[in-house]
């Protein structure tokens, strides 16, 4: 077939050129329409009870993250300046576009009890305009009377004051989110440098737009990264200005097809998919650099720069795509994780590793086709004495010293083993923003101050019209409430239970003691007062009760606690709301985006251990196809699946948990470190026909060939895979590390392991199936008939034509 292939490209390169130079023109007019992600991706399948409990919520209820809130620590905030300057903050959010409302202590309000009307009445508790400190101190004892805004506006323990801005959904949903956010923080600066007074942000809205502020600005660091980090190392090599700006320039154009293909699929850039390009770029090196380096070693020989290059396309396109595969079954097994978020990533790089392939095995031999061939300082890589010492050294110790290698590998699982029992997982919403960074301080500063602010709702169907109003239901309500108080990890409660204790309250004439659930004989009085104020009231009802007045929900706010403690906590809620809310009589769910957080990251991390135990099934029917040996795939798994172990011990000893960003690490990391193997056992397969069946030599004359290549790429990756490491997120850092310390164990397993192996076993593995595999690898050595090619001289171009 690669005879076929190896004709194909080199008669018609202008004609693929023209083909590739239009495609990538409207892949990158396709790029100009990605955009970026603001949302957490729904981690559960809509099919998911966790999921459908809370759409069922937002239909009923609407988005409860859509809520930005700014805080401020200040012991003087009732002077009058100061308190002045906080409702000019408030007023100057008010008139940004995208934002609904802003509430705070200066918008606070009280019920007035209108006896004559039997109605309550909205009342402002501090003018719009406040002139006098003495009108100030008697709105604020007013305020300060009031429980039902303490630990939701204000934390009198620490003096601090809480706005929250309730934002637009639709704004959120656009891209004048980012400038949205932007117009609020300029005006906290303003408010800031007036008062000199700290103004702290928080709240989904903000985090979301944020991050992905954060992800946008890495994706072109990591491009540029990955760019030069890839051209020095490969000039290092090749000392060849021609073979690093042809390299770059397909890993280039992949780039341009990788996003092109994304907006294709009508998928946005996340967290995940923003790393694709630099991953097409570390990935896609490495073919260029089998490709050249077997050109070059190719014109050493003869010194015919088109046998050469058709004999790169024959030989090494074969395993070069097979390896690809293998890389893109890694990605690929993501798809069957049913996480919105990892089935995007696994499919967009799935594909693009094979584009990435198709690219440089079209591109390569058709670009240097034109060019001269390579001077003799360019070839004198194939010499070098450092990496020859290497592989000389690591042939020796394969032959020599292969109880030792068993013993130092029997030694590493041990390790190994102990490393992976002191695992443990965990996630956290904003796990992967450095401590020090503003964004993750100000979400500890609202959580030490309010106890949070992670959504965490309850939902009551008391299956009863005017079920909510009964006096037994707002007692049950307030007994749960109560009982949820006792957790630190969760703020105070805002509901209907709320909203009673406050109209009862007013009813009373605002005195403090009867802020508390009325009585039997109490309730139709208060909610007679209720049913028959203004639109203002009903509102605030509709917030908490549905128009059945049927079902109803308990809203809390909860820190970021990690699913660990909330594998415990949610046990622990649920128990408190069945033993309160029998479900005979009641229906009842626990949700909210904290708990949807962690029911997903559970989900995830489940279903990618079931994606790496995939991966390694798939990877390893592709090599029983190429070899049809059972037993040699068998083998080969074994230096593949050590570094997995041992990444996973390093994760164990160094407190790295196990978390949706660094299980993606073993997934990567096996398909891509099985490339080695697949390499070196072509290159083994084919010297056993050439050596008369030497196992021994074949396995010397295997590592000679394809050692140097082996450390060249894995050079590459290492040094590629470690730009991840300057990272901002966390996950990001991790991924980045962990994978290129497995793929750099995978070398020194694939180059020294399995060697061993092989000659320990022997004919145990070494049959006739292995030399006669499915799939033709085509012999190195074997030549091809000259007499099949023509060149021409046409103009200043060589053309060539391949008699049928």
């Amino acid at each position: 077939m690669w005879i076929g292939v190896a004709r194909a490209i080199l008669r018609n390169r202008i004609l693929i050129l023209i083909v590739l130079f239009l495609t990538t023109l409207f892949m990158a007019f396709q790029a100009k329409n990605i955009e970026m992600s603001y949302q957490y991706a729904p981690l559960l399948p809509e099919d998911d009870p966790t999921y459908q409990e809370y759409e069922q919520f937002v239909e009923l209820f609407g988005n409860e993250g859509n809520l930005l809130v700014l805080g401020v620590t200040n012991d003087q905030f009732f002077d009058l300046d100061n308190f002045k300057e906080w409702q000019s903050l408030s007023n100057e959010l008010q008139k940004l576009n995208g934002v609904v409302s802003v509430f705070s202590a200066s918008q606070a309000y009280f019920l007035d009890k209108n006896v004559k009307d039997k109605k309550f009445e909205i009342s402002s508790i501090f003018p719009k305009e406040v002139k006098y400190q003495s009108v100030l101190d008697s709105a604020k004892s007013v305020f300060y009377s009031l429980p039902f805004y303490k630990g939701l506006l204000y934390n009198k323990e620490t003096d601090t004051y809480l706005m929250a801005v309730t934002l637009d959904n639709d704004i959120l949903q656009s891209p004048q989110r980012v400038k949205l956010i932007e117009e609020i923080k300029k005006v906290g600066e303003a408010y800031s440098l007036k008062t000199g007074r700290k103004v702290h942000y928080s709240g989904l809205p903000y985090i979301r737009v944020v991050t992905a502020e954060m992800v946008k600005g890495e994706l072109n660091m990591f491009i540029f990264l990955a760019l030069g980090i890839t051209a020095i190392i490969i000039f290092l090599f090749f000392r060849s200005f021609k073979v690093v700006m042809f390299s770059m320039l397909v890993v280039a154009v992949a780039v341009v097809w990788a996003l092109g293909i994304q907006s294709l699929f009508g998928f946005k850039i996340t967290i995940l998919t923003g790393m694709i390009p630099p991953l097409i770029i570390v990935i896609g090196i490495p073919n260029s650099v089998f490709l050249l380096n077997k050109y070059h070693q190719e014109f050493k020989n003869h010194s015919n720069k088109i046998k050469s290059l058709q004999r790169v396309i024959r030989k090494i396109g074969n395993a070069t795509f097979l390896t690809n595969l293998t890389t893109a079954s890694g990605f690929a097994t993501f798809i069957f994780t049913s996480s919105k978020i990892l089935v995007e990533f696994g499919i967009i790089a799935a594909i693009n590793i094979m584009v990435v392939f198709l690219l440089s095995i079209l591109l390569i031999p058709i670009i240097f086709s034109f060019l001269d061939g390579p001077k003799e300082r360019h070839i004198k890589h194939l010499e070098n004495k450092l990496i020859s010492r290497i592989v000389d050294q690591l042939i020796r110790i394969s032959l020599n010293y292969r109880s030792w290698v068993y013993v130092f590998t029997g030694i590493l699982l041990f390790l190994g083993v102990i490393g992976i029992s002191r695992i443990k997982t965990t996630g956290f919403m904003l796990d992967d923003i450095p401590h020090d960074d503003p964004l993750f301080v100000d979400l500890k500063y609202f959580e030490g101050n309010f106890n949070g602010l992670m959504p965490l709702e309850i939902m009551i169907d008391t299956k009863k019209p005017n079920g909510v109003f009964h006096t037994s239901t707002l007692k049950k309500m307030d007994k749960l409430q109560d009982e949820l108080s006792g957790i630190t990890e969760v703020s105070n409660p805002l509901s209907i239970v709320e909203v009673v204790k406050f109209a009862r309250q007013a009813f009373y004439n605002g005195k403090e003691r009867y802020y508390g659930i009325p009585g039997n004989q109490e309730r139709n009085f208060i909610m007679s007062y209720v049913g028959k104020g203004d639109k203002g009231q009903g509102e605030i009802v509709k917030t908490f009760v549905d128009s059945l007045r049927q079902r109803t929900r308990l809203s809390f706010r909860m820190a970021d606690i990690g699913t660990t403690r909330m594998v415990g906590l949610d046990k622990q809620i649920r128990n408190k709301i069945e033993s309160i809310f029998p479900a005979k009589k009641y229906s009842t769910a626990l949700t909210g985006s904290s708990v949807v957080f962690f029911k997903g990251t559970e989900y995830l991390i489940k279903n990618l251990f079931t994606s790496l135990f995939l991966a390694i099934l798939l990877i390893a029917s592709f090599m029983a196809w190429m070899f049809s040996s059972k037993r040699m795939v068998m083998v080969s798994l074994i230096p593949n699946l050590i570094p997995l172990i041992m990444t996973a011990a390093l994760m164990g000893y160094f407190g790295i948990p196990i978390k949706p960003s660094t299980i993606l690490v073993f997934s990567i990391a096996f398909g891509i470190s099985v490339d080695d193997t697949i390499h070196y056992l072509a290159k083994y397969r084919q010297e056993l026909s050439e050596t008369n069946w030497s196992i021994r030599a074949a396995v010397v004359l295997a590592l000679k060939e394809t050692g140097v290549s082996m450390i060249y790429t894995s050079i590459i990756l290492f040094f590629g895979f470690g730009i991840f490491g300057v990272s901002e997120f966390g996950g990001t850092v991790a991924l980045g590390i962990l994978v290129a310390v497995t793929l750099l164990i995978a070398l020194f397993s694939n180059l020294i392991l399995l060697p061993s192996l092989l000659l320990t076993l022997e004919k145990v593995i070494t049959n006739k199936s292995f030399k006669e595999p499915l799939l033709q690898i085509y012999n190195e050595d074997e030549d091809i008939d000259l007499e099949e090619l023509r060149i021409e001289n046409k103009s200043i171009k060589e053309t060539i034509a391949v008699e049928e």
